[in-house]
């Protein structure tokens, strides 16, 4: 049996990845909410806002070094497993990514160590304003990783110097074709992902009645923002799929799984993709509104795969089904949330036993839907790492065996199983405990400021 190395580097990254992405989908939400609760006790002095505000702190925390440690794993397989994609790459890649640790990393980790450690020590001014840095990391940290990998999937701003990028317009590189729309359509779905953790979070503690009001708060907060993103979602996802039908056409022709060219093109929303006859088996279809969808027009064309050489083809199976899930949970958790306003509106939420019941089980659909959606962006370019010019097949380091990568693969998937069920568990465990009611008296007995504007002046006697 012979290992190939290409597909177990694959593999490999796409455990290491698929494992990590879980953290900046939620870490991402949680930094700006948790920037949001410390604001808002810092203008209004309320305690609730202390407490939850402490509460989600210490899961950021553990959210935050699980991250770091699975992140760091990464880049190193830049050099072990695709050295030549980096010697290619380099010049182009290399100062985003610097830039991603030195703007944004150092931001995140600096402030957090104010936001987790310094409420006995600063002032409710300084303590807020180190919540907002960490979200603001947070958010510097998307856009480089995701201009970076933007520009893998329409590259910009370079030339061709004897198989080497060379930058030209680093704007151009920067600000590629469809870095905008991933942009957007990824931190939506981090807050939409940690809202709905959240939102179950708080359904799990009230259903035991454990910090009640707080608990509380959290849905409220949840579902009032699900309302807003959850229907922006859906129109920026529909803003990037065109951007990906003009710039990466095989990619939408793999996640509708498109074997030949149609005008009008029918919606597939369900069939059995067969790659070697390149025909989707047993579709179940609705007429022209697959055009409708991608081209808002009733009968516009949309090009199959057959369009393109077979070896220029995306396996079609994963990003097609991927799609499905994604758009479906999208519309579960649409139901969802205008469930919870209705209820909310009628004076009803906290007496429907069955919503509070269908929140903690609703809380893992973000992660699914991420997950299902890098799946859709990553499969969906293949055979390119840099989509169009350069193919997976030859960016893997020249030298690598299957055994080397096998031996690798299987260290991460151990250390990987011990290290993510454990730090679930460790957060899990803080779940259970809720808010705690004595966690705001802690800025009282050291006697800083704390509370509102007037908190500068304000004294744990005054408090």
């Amino acid at each position: 049996m012979t290992l190939d190395a290409v597909f177990l580097s694959r593999l490999q990254w796409a455990w290491v990845i698929v494992w990590h992405i879980l953290l900046p989908a939620f870490t991402v939400g949680l930094a700006s909410y948790i920037a949001v609760l410390e604001g808002l006790y810092f203008f209004t002095g309320r305690e609730m806002w202390f407490r939850i505000s402490g509460f989600w702190t210490k899961i950021f925390a553990v959210s935050f070094g699980m991250g770091v440690v699975s992140g760091i794993i990464m880049p190193f397989q830049f050099g072990t497993n695709w050295s030549r994609f980096t010697d290619a790459t380099a010049d182009v890649l290399s100062p985003m990514m610097a830039y991603e640790g030195l703007m944004a990393f150092f931001l995140e980790s600096t402030f957090l160590g104010v936001l987790l450690f310094g409420r006995r020590l600063v002032p409710a001014w300084a303590h807020f304003f180190a919540g907002l840095m960490v979200a603001f990391g947070t958010l510097l940290s998307s856009f480089w990783i995701l201009s970076t990998n933007s520009w893998m999937q329409t590259p910009a701003g370079y030339k061709l110097v004897d198989g080497r990028f060379e930058p030209v317009d680093w704007l151009a590189i920067v600000f590629n074709p469809s870095f905008p729309y991933r942009l957007l359509h990824n931190v939506t779905a981090f807050y939409i992902t940690t809202a709905f953790v959240v939102m179950g979070v708080g359904a799990w503690l009230l259903r035991r009645d454990r910090a009640v009001e707080d608990s509380r708060m959290m849905i409220r907060m949840a579902l009032n923002l699900l309302i807003i993103l959850i229907p922006l979602q859906i129109v920026i996802g529909d803003l990037h799929g065109l951007n990906t039908l003009e710039h990466q056409p095989a990619k939408i022709a793999a996640m509708e799984g498109l074997y030949d060219t149609a005008q009008p093109m029918p919606l597939t929303l369900f069939g059995i993709p067969d790659d070697e006859a390149a025909t989707m088996r047993y579709p179940i279809e609705i007429p022209n509104l697959g055009s409708l969808i991608l081209t808002h027009s009733w009968d516009g064309a949309v090009k199959g795969l057959k369009e393109w050489p077979a070896n220029e083809r995306a396996p079609v199976a994963l990003p097609f089904f991927s799609f499905r899930i994604m758009v479906g949970i999208g519309f579960v958790m649409l139901f969802i949330a205008v469930a919870g306003q209705i209820l909310q509106l009628r004076g009803r939420l906290w007496d429907s036993i069955w919503f509070l019941r269908l929140c903690p089980w609703a809380a893992p659909l973000g992660f699914i839907a991420v997950i299902a959606g890098w799946v859709v962006t990553e499969v969906g370019r293949q055979p390119w790492t840099v989509y169009g010019l350069m193919r997976t097949a030859d960016s893997v380091s020249p030298s690598l065996t299957g055994a080397d990568v096998a031996l690798s693969l299987a260290f991460y998937i151990v250390v990987y199983l011990i290290m993510f069920p454990t730090g679930i568990a460790f957060m899990a465990g803080l779940v259970r405990r809720g808010p705690q009611p004595q966690a705001a008296s802690e800025r009282v007995e050291s006697g800083l400021p704390s509370g509102p504007f007037k908190g500068a002046t304000r004294t744990a006697s005054d408090s």
